[in-house]
């Protein structure tokens, strides 16, 4: 009896060592298989930009990767995601408790150095020279991020100034020409050793650059994400998903009611021809808040939320192909009047 107690638990300890063991191969061997395949992308958030405004979709990025392959196979056996490298260590004995970073929007950017980790500064592909901009499409937080998931591997962080770029050539092939603010703010806040705080201070020195040198603008929008969840931020429309909007609007200057003006009147056709896509307008003001916004600058700037954290950047593409149509109805006229 005592030789059968013993050998039963040397089999425990043989198991358990063994178990051990294979852990940590699989452990080096799915980081370094993540990184290998990271470091040796061929695409980058510039080209994959043009992708998607060639009739691309994040979706057709991975579909058919041998990587995607091996990834969901061993993410249905083990629930580890290669793309993901903190699942190996929250689905291992090695380690259950990996903290998650947090992501919120708020109107100081108080989040800007975890966004720093995930979103990064992205050239505009396609530059253009416009003597004569009706739009000024501008991030007062640049770095605010949209869903990666199937993208990071390959190196792409789509957020904002991503889509500021799309929505950019959405609108000057309807015939409205934009131009995007191009300067990294997050090199220029720590340049003047200014804290995150002073983001909407830096976005307004390139306003104002702007309001000077193009007499012709007509409409600033500062495009932004906002941080509440995917049932908040989605919007099925006919055959597609967009990232629903919000606009925001500062109580706290003298001449709000333009803004707010604009802001409603903009709300009301996204309604009328996107029902649903629009979340309303959102008045803001007191302790905690900007309360401005830089709408102080014209009574044509409106500050758009675009989608949320959990919103995919396809449906952000569909939001900008539809942004555009409303803002063609805005500006020519809308025929259904």
């Amino acid at each position: 009896m005592n030789k059968k107690m013993k050998l039963k638990n040397t089999s425990k300890k043989i198991i358990k060592k063994s178990f051990f063991y294979v852990i940590i191969i699989y452990f080096v061997f799915a980081v370094t298989f993540y990184y290998s395949l990271k470091n040796s992308n061929t695409i980058d958030n510039s080209k994959f930009i043009n992708f998607l405004l060639n009739g691309g979709s994040s979706h057709l990025m991975g579909n058919y990767k041998v990587v995607d392959i091996v990834n969901s196979s061993v993410k249905f056996l083990f629930k580890i995601d290669f793309k993901r490298p903190s699942t190996i260590l929250q689905n291992t004995v090695i380690g259950s408790s990996a903290d998650n970073i947090s992501l919120e929007h708020n109107d100081d950017y108080s989040n800007l150095e975890e966004l720093k980790k995930i979103s990064s500064y992205i050239e505009d592909p396609n530059p253009v020279d416009i003597n004569k901009p009706v739009i000024y499409i501008y991030n007062s937080h640049q770095l605010e991020n949209y869903n990666s998931t199937g993208l990071d591997i390959y190196g792409i962080t789509p957020n904002v100034l991503m889509a500021s770029y799309l929505l950019k050539e959405k609108l000057n092939s309807r015939g409205i020409s934009t131009i995007v603010e191009t300067t990294n703010l997050t090199e220029f806040l720590n340049l003047n050793s200014w804290d995150y705080a002073n983001s909407y201070r830096a976005s307004r020195i390139f306003m104002l650059d702007k309001k000077n040198k193009y007499s012709t603008i007509e409409y600033y929008i500062d495009l932004h994400r906002d941080s509440v969840g995917k049932e908040a931020t989605t919007a099925s429309i006919g055959d597609k998903a967009y990232a629903r909007i919000l606009f925001v609007v500062g109580l706290e200057h003298d001449n709000y009611e333009a803004n707010l003006s604009l802001a409603e009147r903009i709300n009301s056709l996204a309604n009328k021809y996107y029902p649903g896509l629009s979340r309303g307008v959102y008045k803001k003001e007191g302790p905690g808040v900007d309360g401005i916004y830089n709408q102080d600058i014209s009574p044509n700037v409106v500050l758009i939320e675009l989608g949320g954290t959990e919103n995919n950047i396809d449906e952000v593409l569909n939001t900008t192909e539809a942004i555009t149509d409303i803002f063609d109805k805005l500006i020519n006229g809308d025929k259904n009047e």
